[in-house]
């Protein structure tokens, strides 16, 4: 069975082939279930024109697809750079087991200068990057209630 670095080489490899495609930026993913391969994604940004077709997205969204369901328990996520805010919280929304990482957020940041590390620093701070504001208009709760009322699958 491959090891976590072999595995991650594996991610790194993808990143190197969607640079090369020109897909997008330096970014590969492997998602593993039992040691075993599910799916492989890496930066598409560009080819897409979609600011969150990410690597670590899109290899999930592949991983769910093979394997059937929205829940990824049991799997490893390794991701050629730490996962962006955006794509922890995907990680974390799939219940992924495990991440393993190459390059930190703080590299890639000295690298490339991507705004990660800015967004890292601003959500422990408790800061808003974008204002937002609350309008509770009448009926806002209507679909909340009906998806409970059909007994809707929460993720």
């Amino acid at each position: 069975m491959p090891t976590d670095d072999e595995f991650l080489r594996m991610a790194i490899e993808e990143a190197k082939a969607g640079i090369r495609a020109g897909d997008g930026g330096p970014f590969g993913c492997v998602i593993t279930k039992g040691g075993e391969i599910v799916a492989t994604g890496h930066n598409r940004v560009l080819v897409d024109g979609d600011p969150t077709s990410h690597a670590e997205i899109v290899a999930i969204r592949r991983a769910c697809n093979v394997l059937g369901t929205i829940d990824l328990s049991g799997c490893v996520l390794y991701a050629s750079s730490e996962p962006c805010p955006m794509c922890k919280s995907a990680i974390y929304w799939s219940n992924v087991d495990r991440i393993v990482y190459a390059a930190s957020v703080s590299e890639a940041d000295e690298y490339l200068g991507f705004r990660d590390l800015i967004m890292l620093q601003s959500f422990q701070k408790g800061e808003d990057m974008i204002p937002s504001e609350r309008i509770a208009l009448e009926g806002y709760l209507e679909p909340f209630r009906e998806y409970k009322e059909m007994d809707g699958t929460i993720y």
